[in-house]
């Protein structure tokens, strides 16, 4: 390749880059769905920037975790359910199965109860007929997947992260942020029990499976398969930026959450839930500001629910090799959170439960994505190397760990949120 050949080459990077990006984006909304928001305001509420570091050390390990994910899918040219699916027997198919299927409709659970307590709080709307229309909303976004593509529905779950970020920022331009302090959040240290409960639990908030099991699919569907050596390396990089840059703009608006109720809502009580952080919010910085972030936890369980959805649907073709029409599957995931909705319930609750669910699942995602990309067989050349390895089963044993002690501790009733 001559001087300007090459030169060309790497000025239209950018460009070229630009326009693979897009399944990160579609994932990275698992990273900022209303079962985060209690847990970030409650910590800053709480404890200031004391627990920064965590998430930081948490979107940190959602990188490493989801680029894998995308890698497999991309390497492969299959999914990590339709790789699972092949490995294992009928009966084990079906139980992991069953189990995902649970996990993905425990996500869809929190994203919808989310929802509707956002237009409650915006519009005093009752939460049975936010919860419809949360529902409704989602499926017309799931058409656009189902009948324009996958790139127009990644445009929209772009605009949606754009509106999430936005929602959840614009409170820190009327916060007093303590940069000194702030700063000093980023040295990892507890301040007691509690903090140690409380990190788990934002922790255990950050890792979602169906984001896990999605991420392989949303790769390989937009990019295809059966690439050669150097389309393949072209791809893989411009995941990483994809990588990068989603999670980059979800870990911002978690620690600016974390920074928000650090300034704002130091010391006041009530802000363990949604709808009582959103008062705290009204009183400290006004109505304008209370609304932005509605309006940002809105969009976040429009979007959450929506993808929560694809990927149970990306779940059942993969282990099962059956499709059932999105409308639905809508339809069918939508019923428990309406029935507990009208059920007098605490939303709150119901969003630990849900939590506790997802904890539950999170090995079952985890260890097969290290195990398969670790295997020379199924990834090739672009099989996991010693110190890769080494990553990815520290990360999945603190994961499990602390995921487990948040289950534990919940169970127990020792945590509020998560």
């Amino acid at each position: 390749m001559d001087v300007e050949a090459r030169a060309r080459r790497v000025a239209s990077l950018p460009r070229r880059i630009g326009g693979l990006l897009g399944p990160a984006f579609v994932a990275a909304i698992a990273y900022v769905d209303p079962g985060n928001v209690a847990a970030n305001l409650t910590a800053g509420a709480e404890y200031g920037y004391l627990l920064m570091w965590v998430l930081v050390v948490s979107n940190a390990m959602a990188v490493f975790i989801q680029y894998s994910s995308a890698k497999l899918g991309l390497v492969t040219g299959s999914s990590l359910p339709e790789l699972l699916g092949r490995r294992l027997g009928k009966g084990s198919r079906i139980a992991f199965w069953v189990q995902a299927e649970i996990v993905a409709a425990a996500t869809d659970l929190a994203e919808v109860i989310g929802g509707a307590i956002a237009l409650s709080l915006l519009f005093d709307i009752p939460l049975v007929l936010g919860g419809l229309i949360v529902g409704i909303i989602s499926l017309g976004l799931l058409r656009v997947q189902s009948q324009r593509g996958q790139r127009p529905f990644e445009f929209v779950i772009m605009a949606l992260l754009s509106i999430i970020a936005v929602g959840f920022l614009v409170g820190l331009l009327f916060t007093d942020t303590q940069w000194g302090e702030a700063a000093h959040g980023l040295v990892p240290r507890f301040q007691g029990a509690p903090t140690v409960l409380l990190a788990a639990s934002m922790l255990g908030a950050t890792v979602m499976p169906h984001a896990i099991y999605l991420h392989s699919s949303l790769s390989r569907d937009r990019h295809g398969s059966g690439h050669g050596h150097s389309r393949l390396k072209e791809l893989l990089h411009a995941t990483k930026w994809d990588v990068a840059l989603s999670l980059a703009i979800a870990g911002t608006v978690n620690i600016g959450m974390l920074m928000l109720a650090a300034g704002a809502l130091r010391g006041v009580g009530g802000t363990d839930s949604i709808d009582g952080a959103y008062h705290a919010i009204e009183r400290a910085l006004g109505p304008i500001v209370a609304a932005a972030f509605g309006v940002g936890l809105l969009a976040s369980g429009l979007a959450s629910t929506s993808v929560g959805c694809y990927a149970g649907s990306s779940i059942m073709s993969g282990l099962i090799h059956r499709r059932i029409p999105l409308a639905l599957r809508r339809s069918i995931t939508l019923i428990p959170a309406l029935i507990i909705l009208g059920s007098g319930l605490s939303p709150t609750w119901a969003l630990v439960v849900s939590q506790v669910v997802l904890s539950v699942g999170i090995p079952f995602a985890l260890v097969p994505l290290v195990r398969l990309i670790s295997d020379r067989e199924v990834m090739g050349m672009h099989v996991a190397g010693a110190g890769t390895r080494t990553v990815a089963w520290s990360i999945l044993g603190a994961i499990v760990a602390l995921n487990a002690v948040l289950l534990v501790l919940t169970v127990a009733g020792d945590v509020g949120v998560g």
